[in-house]
């Protein structure tokens, strides 16, 4: 993770302040304010500003002017009722604004997300830094014969190494001459506009912008981003995301991680099998009204709740 001299100055700057406010505020997050977490081998995600925590979710639902009511248990209680209602408006009033820095292919897989404002980082106003993501040997895997978008086996470490180089050299032929394409003619370069240079530039190299979502599609986000099929790349971004929300809502965390990201849905047809299962009946796939995809899925489900017969 390498930060430049005015980012680091930033952060020094804002961390010193101590600033006065009426508004709620979540004092575990105002303690990760501007605090650099790494992610990748030169990325990071950081907090920049927010608006909202628990309280504010609780006083939207009630459309009250006070903080809410004073008993946690309550709050939560109503808070997993929104969440397990699909009343999701409530959620919208938290917002929270990231700084992150990453990999250009990851970021055009974020920004399918079209629920945030996002201002990235100008490569034709400034020059790109002449970094790259390089992955981890554990992570360099095949491509998948079941899944069309997603990894396999794990290369072999002499296959790794030789993945590695390409990629590394790639990138740094690649941005040597996006070097000289800028470089004025006195200095043995073309004085190409930034705009144009950039096209040269390789997929892993690395993005910085700031984005900002309310908290209801940041769930959303997570949701999708966090799970076992997502990109590596892009999950640890989301888990580490994951981790910082934890701390400023975490009533609203703990019931987004219950009927969200660790819950399973059942359809209709579903859930008259898994009836039919539970009083001992026999089932097949054939005559079940079920594709044999969404069979399948559905016993790794009730398998591992060890409820398939």
């Amino acid at each position: 993770m390498t930060l430049t001299e005015e980012q680091k100055a930033e952060i020094e700057s804002q961390s010193s302040q101590q600033l006065y406010t009426k508004r709620p505020i979540s004092p575990g997050l105002e303690e990760m304010l501007f605090n650099v977490f790494p992610v990748l081998d030169h990325g990071f995600i950081r907090v920049i500003d927010y608006m909202g925590n628990d309280s504010a979710i609780v006083q939207a639902a009630r459309v009250s002017y006070g903080t809410g009511t004073k008993k946690v248990s309550e709050d939560r209680g109503l808070i997993r009722y929104l969440m397990r209602h699909y009343h999701t408006t409530p959620f919208e009033m938290c917002e929270i604004k990231f700084h992150v820095k990453l990999p250009i292919f990851v970021a055009r897989q974020w920004i399918r997300h079209r629920t945030a404002s996002v201002n990235e980082y100008s490569a034709r106003y400034s020059i790109m830094d002449r970094e790259f993501y390089l992955p981890d040997p554990h992570v360099l895997a095949a491509q998948s014969n079941i899944n069309h978008q997603g990894r396999g086996e794990v290369l072999s470490a002499e296959q790794a190494e030789v993945v590695l180089t390409l990629l590394r050299n790639d990138a740094q032929n690649c941005y040597d001459d996006y070097e000289k394409m800028l470089r004025s003619p006195k200095e043995n370069g073309y004085g190409l506009a930034r705009e144009l240079a950039r096209i040269n530039l390789t997929l892993n190299s690395y993005s910085q912008w700031y984005w900002k979502v309310n908290l209801h599609n940041l769930f959303h986000f997570l949701q999708l981003r966090i799970d076992m099929h997502a990109q590596y790349e892009i999950r640890v971004y989301a888990e580490a995301m994951l981790k910082i929300v934890r701390v400023w809502v975490p009533l609203a965390c703990e019931a987004f991680e219950d009927y969200r990201r660790d819950a399973v849905t059942f359809s209709s047809t579903m859930m008259k099998i898994i009836g039919k299962l539970l009083r001992g009946e026999s089932v097949k796939q054939a005559d079940s009204g079920l594709s044999k995809r969404e069979w399948k899925e559905m016993m790794q489900v009730l398998d591992q709740y060890k409820l398939e017969k």
